[in-house]
């Protein structure tokens, strides 16, 4: 492989900010849909609820059911100055990992108050990653829905009814970030997909904050994963297990159930049922053991999952229908419309 694929520059691309979408469609499934075939690299338009015309009996269909959590809280110093917090994950009981803006003003030892039954958190330590380590008076989960916000993305600038930024079958709460490949589904849509034969299966992987960082190093493998946990259910995993020993074809909807299959393979190439933190990196040179087809929204510039993408689907080929969906004008990003590889 050539070494200027690993360059930051790939990955990068000019998109017209009025392609941004904003909000979602009125009705999920109405997206359009971009098919992006990797064996004849032809490239063709289509409406998300048809995606099912590329299902078969017996294929696996893999959603990601985390739920976001009311991550944004604001904070207040002694002397009185705000601070915004974002909760990042969970360490231990009552013990947070944070982003804080202004980041600067944070000290360590320092306690930070909240407007909300006297909820306090003291500063603990500063990671590597930018992180904060805060220990909280009362247990987070007990008050979050009382004075927490769903954090959208920076790039979405109106607001937004909070169901919208969930997907219709979210359960696990935890997340920070949305699996927005996921968006696009109904209820109805996932019926019609069951009753074809396809077997419809959940794991969780909890979306970080870290998902909306872009890549700095010019050289994209010296770039650091955050770790994010995730779950692999035992019957997930039988059923792709069963999928791949008959042949059947694991369609992976998103990154993030992506990176959670493919950190649960074994020297067989089994899935593994399992609880833990995903911290694999894919990029140009991965060899995916377990996912055939993935569904996925169009990403940022310089992040992971623009790169996970395109070695999924090789970087010509992404640069090619990524141009295309300029071209005609697609939405980008969280609200915007989905591609299927295959």
């Amino acid at each position: 492989m050539k070494e200027d694929v690993f360059s930051l520059t790939n990955f990068c691309y000019q998109l017209p900010p009025q392609l941004i979408a904003q909000r979602p469609l009125p009705r999920r499934e109405e997206a359009r849909l971009l098919i992006v075939e990797r064996k004849s690299k032809c490239i063709k338009e289509e409406v998300f609820k048809n995606i099912i015309n590329f299902l078969e009996e017996e294929d696996v269909l893999v959603l990601n059911d985390t739920k976001v959590i009311r991550a944004r809280l604001w904070a207040r110093r002694m002397t009185g100055a705000k601070i915004e917090i974002l909760l990042t994950r969970k360490i231990e009981e009552n013990v947070w990992a944070v982003l804080a803006k202004p980041a600067r003003r944070l000290k360590l030892g320092e306690v930070v108050l909240f407007d909300h039954k006297d909820i306090s958190a003291q500063v603990l330590e500063r990671n590597s990653y930018g992180e904060f380590i805060l220990r909280f008076s009362l247990p987070v989960e007990d008050f979050l829905n009382e004075i927490g916000e769903v954090p959208l993305p920076p790039y979405i600038k109106e607001k937004v009814e909070e169901e919208s930024y969930q997907t219709v079958f979210s359960k696990e709460k935890g997340a920070v970030a949305s699996p927005t490949a996921g968006l696009h589904f109904s209820l109805p849509l996932l019926e019609r997909i069951k009753a074809r034969g396809v077997k419809v299966v959940f794991l969780t992987l909890h979306c970080s904050a870290f998902t909306f960082r872009p890549v700095k190093a010019e050289d994209i493998r010296k770039h650091r994963m955050q770790k994010e946990f995730f779950i692999i259910p035992p019957q997930t995993a039988y059923i792709i297990n069963e999928a791949k020993r008959r042949k059947r074809r694991v369609f992976s909807v998103g990154t993030t159930s992506t990176r959670a299959l493919e950190s649960s393979v074994n020297s067989c190439g089994e899935v593994i049922p399992q609880r833990g933190e995903a911290s694999l990196y894919i990029y140009p040179g991965y060899n995916f053991k377990t996912v055939d087809a993935l569904i996925t929204n169009f990403h940022t510039p310089r992040s992971t999952n623009l790169i996970l993408v395109a070695s999924f689907a090789g970087l010509d080929l992404v640069k090619k229908a990524y141009q295309y969906a300029i071209d005609k004008r697609f939405r980008f990003f969280s609200f915007g419309d989905a591609m299927l590889i295959i």
